[in-house]
């Protein structure tokens, strides 16, 4: 498969995993709400009381976290990753969250039902994705920046000169930034070094 096609594979799993594992993240604090006697929000102890308050999209929305439909959360998912049709899973996961979510309307990918992968290809994908941990421990927004800019880098050095079209490395972003945006302080700083030399 081209590289140019298969960045589009692994990058629209990723973004999968991502907003699921963060909705997962939020509805872990809602159970944590709603079961603390010492909460304003306590229902019960009891996960058969308040399961219901776990699917109030609410909860989700207010904290924009990205409402996830049961059947397109990543542990369904891959659980069904070994399937033929996974491909026309993921596409129809897709197309659920972005029902589901107007800002994505029309911006997943959905292409994994014709993607010209090997048999079980994309089980294998899926599961090593699945070894991301976007709720962990480390701020997950910052984390995916990171494993997109790793991704990115990696399709553009493999696509070669062409890369250049789709990826800018951090360090030249990095530079550009500082030559268009420059500090006071550096000014400051250089013309008292002039003074002083002059």
């Amino acid at each position: 498969m081209d590289t140019a096609e298969y960045k589009h594979i692994v990058l629209g799993l990723i973004f999968l995993k991502y907003i699921s594992d963060t909705f997962v993240k939020q509805q872990n604090k809602i159970r944590e709400m709603v079961s603390d006697p010492n909460s304003e929000y306590f229902i019960s102890e009891d996960p058969a009381d308040y399961a219901e308050e776990l699917e109030e999209r609410d909860y989700y929305t207010q904290d924009n976290v990205f409402w996830v439909p049961q059947e397109a959360r990543w542990e369904a998912l891959r659980a069904k990753a070994k399937q033929p049709d996974i491909g026309s899973m993921i596409d129809n996961a897709m197309t659920a969250i972005e029902n589901e979510n107007n800002s994505l309307r029309g911006k997943l990918d959905k292409r994994f039902g014709r993607a010209q992968l090997g048999q079980g290809v994309l089980g294998e994908l899926i599961d090593l994705i699945s070894t991301i941990g976007f709720a962990d421990k480390y701020n997950s927004s910052d984390l995916l920046g990171e494993v997109y800019e790793y991704f990115l880098g990696q399709f553009a050095s493999a696509e070669g000169k062409k890369g250049g079209q789709f990826y800018t490395p951090s360090h030249v972003v990095k530079t550009l930034v500082a030559v268009l945006s420059p500090h006071p302080t550096l000014f400051t700083v250089a013309s008292v070094e002039v003074r002083r030399r002059g």
